[in-house]
């Protein structure tokens, strides 16, 4: 046999043998036409790829509309830069994964993006992945429907509801509102360079997830209610860096809706804003916070708290540190409470009411809101409570620079702080202080180093007031 015919048999051989590493949806009949629901022809890409061992479904050259997608065992989802995956508007297309009920009563774990109990999953690209979350409106759902002469689907929630039902809005509601990314029980996850926009409820949500990173994402996410940006649920082992994230409602929030912790998590090199808390713990709390890292971020135009420490339901939130933050057009820099509301999830049983201790917040430049933007006026730059029974542990201040823009009155400086240890863990539940610069109380140890508040107007309020406090 001839060389030549050896090396282009060998070659033929080595062709025919290698393993297949990349699927595109356009090969099991996607259409990027703005009209086809793809989602059946992107679950055959996603199984296939799993089936073959895994590798690369690519979504590129168009828009793609699709129902919930599930991610399976060692498959990438990559949106090219030119490629949009949308949602959906029909209500119908989306189903539930590991369901259960938040906080406030509403039903939840309806998804666009999900995976559960998988392994080595990444969504990458810099495309976008839209949620059209305005549609999903309960006034524009039902006008979806009725246009499409559908009927609501409506899953049964009776064997989600607490025993106590003590929710916060004191009753359930259903509701057909998508989370963009939901991730349950997932080993070794990553998102790299996406662009999640407008879900109709939370943007990412980590569940009992183990080994996780973020890198280089943006989420833009302000068309609906309780759009929270990353949600840290129960999880553990994981990294959120250099990432911009823009959310009406908590931006990133360490949860634990479950007994399981969520911990030894990094924060670092982000750009953060939010409506209402840009890093917040809880309030769903009743699995502890530890071992949990912020450093390095920039918080910017929060109508609401730039850090939020919270534990209600029974968390034990130690070995936290928030470390190199600077805060521009902030209303709350910084906000820490204990208190006892003890709702359950899940089923779990009622938790003890839990702890904050060992939490340390350093090299701060926070400048707060304008009067004309606050939620609560007169605000104030630290707010610290336990409650008369449960006091906060340990806590150290270093080097920070708060500027706030005053206005307080005599009114304000009579002003009695009620307890509410039962009531949703806000600042905006506990009331006006009559300190301008930090007011603490029901606390073990707080120890502060170089501190510095600073008014725009004048203030009639003390800078300082701490009641209740062991060690100062």
């Amino acid at each position: 046999m001839k060389k030549t015919t050896i090396l282009l048999f060998t070659l033929l051989i080595s062709i025919s043998c290698s393993k297949k590493n990349s699927w595109n949806i356009n090969e099991f009949g996607a259409k990027a036409d703005g009209k086809t629901v793809n989602t059946e022809a992107i679950q055959k890409a996603i199984d296939a790829c799993s089936e073959e061992g895994g590798g690369i479904v690519t979504i590129e050259g168009g828009t793609y509309i699709s129902g919930t997608i599930l991610l399976k065992d060692n498959v990438n989802l990559h949106v090219s830069e030119n490629a949009i995956l949308l949602a959906s508007v029909n209500p119908n297309d989306f189903y539930s994964i590991d369901p259960f009920i938040d906080a406030t009563g509403q039903y939840r774990g309806q998804c666009f993006i999900g995976a559960a109990d998988v392994e080595n999953i990444s969504i990458t690209g810099k495309g976008t992945i839209d949620g059209q979350g305005k549609m999903f409106t309960p006034n524009n759902a039902k006008k979806t429907l009725k246009k499409l002469g559908l009927k609501e689907k409506k899953e049964d929630v009776t064997s989600l509801i607490a025993k106590d039902n003590q929710y916060v809005s004191k009753n359930i509601r259903y509701s057909n509102r998508p989370f963009l990314v939901r991730l349950v029980r997932v080993t070794n996850s990553k998102l790299k360079d996406i662009t999640l926009r407008q879900p109709a409820a939370w943007t990412l949500h980590f569940f009992q997830c183990n080994t996780f990173e973020v890198d280089g994402i943006k989420i833009f996410s302000k068309a609906n209610k309780n759009n929270d940006g990353i949600d840290i649920d129960s999880s553990t082992d994981g990294i959120i860096k250099n990432s911009l994230i823009n959310s009406d409602d908590d931006a990133i929030c360490f949860k634990s809706t479950s007994l399981l912790p969520s911990k030894d998590i990094v924060v670092k090199d982000c750009r953060i804003s939010s409506g209402w808390g840009a890093i917040k713990f809880g309030t769903e709390s009743q699995g502890n916070f530890e071992n949990i890292t912020v450093k390095d971020c920039h918080i910017f135009d929060t109508r609401g708290g730039g850090i939020k420490i919270l534990s209600a339901d029974g968390a034990n939130a130690s070995n936290i540190l928030i470390d190199n933050i600077d805060m521009v057009n902030v209303e709350m820099p910084i906000f820490i409470r204990l208190c006892e509301r003890r709702l359950t999830y899940r089923g779990a049983e009622q938790q003890p009411v839990g702890s904050i201790n060992n939490v340390k917040i350093s090299n701060i430049n926070a400048v707060s809101r304008k009067i004309e933007d606050l939620r609560m006026f007169p605000t104030v730059g630290f707010y610290f409570s336990g409650t008369p029974n449960h006091k906060l542990g340990t806590i150290t201040l270093e080097n920070i620079d708060i500027t706030l823009p005053g206005g307080g009155t005599e009114e304000h400086a009579k002003v009695i702080v009620p307890e509410n240890e039962k009531e949703y863990p806000e600042f905006t539940k506990l009331g006006i202080t009559p300190a301008y610069g930090m007011y603490a109380r029901h606390i073990s140890n707080l120890i502060t180093k170089n501190i510095s508040f600073k008014t725009t107007s004048d203030d009639a309020r003390k800078e300082v007031i701490t009641i209740n406090v062991d060690n100062l």
